[in-house]
């Protein structure tokens, strides 16, 4: 670069100039005309201190391309905090003093550009690095597979400033084949009509050169390959269009194992980012070929997008599997109670569908809760699985569909059928008696007439029985015609005095509502405790670690009446009280069980509300429940 002195024409400094080396090039410039640096030109003042500085101090600190070197008068001292000055030269200055003054000035120039240049590059650099970690995070944290590969091929393109790219995936075809699939393009100056397709993976075409060899290819123009390259470009897309693809890069996105999972394809390296190209002259003005930074910036993000497209995989197969977890973990509840068939799915769907009503509200107490995408996911897995812990409780428990066990009813069947042989004899002995005895016609009537009220008797008491032995939803039952029955005795064959009702048949017919004792029931409502433990021991992710928690409590009520924990409101999740509505809800209208008849929904329904009242149910929860028409949801259609 030329080294430039310049100076005012009439200045006193004007007399060194004489005495410069060949090397520089003076310039005399007039006061009395504007002047100003023009770029890319270094250069350095040699003025007179008294006379030139009123006109160049403001000058020289708005100017980095150039210093200033004054002459001091004679018997001058250099003035102090004079920052436009880079150098003082004494008032006659030897030539050699002069070039080194000189000189220093123009290597403090060049130091000063390279110091410029290397915080540019250095704030370039951390910009960059910043935007990489920027879309690392923003690819690792995107769990929708196809808007992570939207947002790799969108910020491929910002990085490197492309107007254009496309986006190949590897497939397997079979064991020992593979094939690209066209899978995603954009495109910011040409309409682009979207089709996947199939390419085959192999060198004849861009995308699959760089599939099979794993080598970045950056190529100055599409137009101009070379003869002997083994690719070709296709230019139908631009024949169709009109669009003109000009520079191209293509990149292979590769694991961490070298293994190559897709094709990255950047078209139309622009200088301006935000300027569209629409015409020949723009492609020609605009289109560059990428540069090595680029290219480096590229395939740094294209490792990382195949890191994050493999992530993505591995976490939505993670997910199938879990899924396949968590049906097979369903199926098993139902396998032990077939009777509850489809309760887990139901109760899933309406507790999903209700906490979706509550994310919408914007009014009442629940208008700040929100569940986003994994939120949800957690309250519909809590759903499907806050019963699981009913594999922990005793089947003959769990499928009791009468207050009395089978075999205790057969017991109870076959006591009254010995009874009615016992009263039969009886029957026939007394007539043996009154035959012998020759009893008148009438007194056999009144045999007979006896042993008819004593059988329909029996018979009321045993259908009785029978009927008491039947769950029911609410409270209910006779228990004084039991009290009754269990007074009445019979002797067995062995002539021990026994009762047509034991104590224990007692205790269970005077249930007086479901199937179960207390004690059976602690057994039963233990499944939630079995659910907490088992839940509690699988190690869920961050985003869907409360859902034990929330099944936990599946079985409270906001009044503590609740089992297992007794808990109240505010230590009851908002998850777990919209469960509740739909599990008591499921659990009263659902398809007949052997314990008790299905409750028509309108019913359920009001016992709902009997229970809001009662302060057991959330009262605004159960209003959007009625009011979106959840319940309808799982209604036979």
């Amino acid at each position: 670069m030329d080294k430039q002195v310049w100076y005012f024409s009439d200045s006193p400094a004007a007399s060194l100039i004489g005495s410069l080396p060949q090397c520089y090039i003076a310039k005399a410039v007039s006061r009395t005309r504007p002047f100003s640096t023009p770029p890319q030109i270094r250069l350095v003042w040699l003025a007179d201190l008294d006379r030139d500085a009123k006109d160049l101090d403001g000058w020289a600190q708005r100017n980095s391309q150039a210093r200033v070197v004054y002459v001091l008068p004679p018997d001058t001292n250099p003035p102090a905090g004079n920052r436009a000055a880079f150098a003082y030269l004494p008032p006659q200055p030897s030539p050699a003093f002069l070039d080194q003054t000189l000189a220093s000035a123009f290597e403090n120039m060049e130091l000063a550009a390279r110091a410029a240049r290397a915080e540019e590059q250095l704030a370039r650099s951390s910009h960059e690095i910043n935007e990489l970690n920027r879309i690392g995070v923003a690819l690792s944290s995107e769990r929708d597979p196809q808007r992570l590969l939207n947002l790799i091929l969108q910020a491929s393109r910002e990085i490197t400033s492309s107007d254009a790219g496309s986006l190949y995936l590897v497939e397997d075809v079979s064991e020992k084949e593979k094939r690209l699939r066209f899978k995603l393009t954009q495109n910011d100056s040409a309409p682009v009509g979207f089709t996947e397709f199939t390419v085959p993976m192999d060198r004849s075409s861009i995308a699959g050169y760089v599939a099979v060899t794993g080598e970045v290819l950056p190529l100055a123009d599409t137009y101009d390959i070379p003869s002997d390259a083994p690719y070709r470009f296709n230019r139908r897309f631009d024949e169709e269009t009109g669009y003109r693809t000009k520079s191209m890069l293509t990149i292979p996105m590769q694991n961490q194992q070298g293994e190559i999972l897709g094709v990255l394809q950047l078209i139309n390296c622009k200088r301006d980012f935000r300027q569209r190209i629409t015409s020949p002259e723009e492609i020609e003005r605009e289109v560059v070929p990428y540069g090595p930074r680029q290219i480096e910036l590229a395939t740094s993000l294209a490792s990382q997008a195949a890191v994050a497209y493999e992530n993505n995989i591995l976490y939505e197969n993670i997910q199938t599997l879990f899924e396949g977890f968590v049906k097979a973990a369903v199926t098993a509840i139902e396998q032990r109670d077939p009777t509850t068939s489809g309760h887990s799915f139901r109760v899933s769907r309406l507790t999903c569908s209700l906490a979706e009503t509550v994310d919408k509200v914007e009014t009442g107490p629940y208008a700040d809760l929100h569940f986003n995408h994994e939120q949800m996911r957690e309250i519909r897995y809590a759903a499907l699985l806050h019963d699981f812990g009913k594999v922990g409780v005793r089947e003959e428990i769990l499928l009791k569909a009468k207050k009395l066990y089978p075999h205790e009813l057969d017991l109870v069947r076959h006591r009254f059928d010995y009874i009615r042989k016992v009263l039969e004899a009886d029957h026939l002995q007394r007539k043996l008696e009154a035959t012998e005895r020759k009893q008148p016609p009438e007194a056999f009537r009144n045999l007979e007439e006896e042993y008819q009220i004593r059988l329909a008797e029996l018979e009321d008491y045993l259908q009785f029985i029978l009927q008491a032995s039947e769950p029911t939803v609410l409270p209910a039952g006779n228990f004084d015609k039991l009290l009754h029955i269990a007074q009445r005795t019979y002797v067995d064959g062995r002539g021990v005095e026994r009762p047509y009702v034991t104590p224990e048949e007692v205790r269970f017919l005077s249930i007086p509502m479901g199937s179960l004792d207390p004690e059976e029931r602690l057994q039963v409502e233990s499944h939630v405790i079995h659910t907490f433990n088992f839940l509690a021991q699988i190690p869920w992710t961050r985003e869907i670690k409360s859902i034990p928690l929330i099944a936990r409590a599946h079985h409270e009520k906001l009044d503590g009446s609740g089992y297992p924990y007794k808990l109240r409101d505010p230590q009851i999740p908002p998850q777990t009280k919209i469960m509740t509505i739909c599990d008591i809800f499921d659990a009263l209208s659902a398809a007949d069980r052997p314990y008790k008849k299905a409750v028509p929904p309108e019913h359920a329904l009001e016992i709902l509300a009997e229970s809001v009242k009662q302060g057991q149910l959330d009262p605004f929860l159960f209003q959007l429940f009625l009011d979106a028409k959840i319940y309808q949801l799982t209604a036979k259609r």
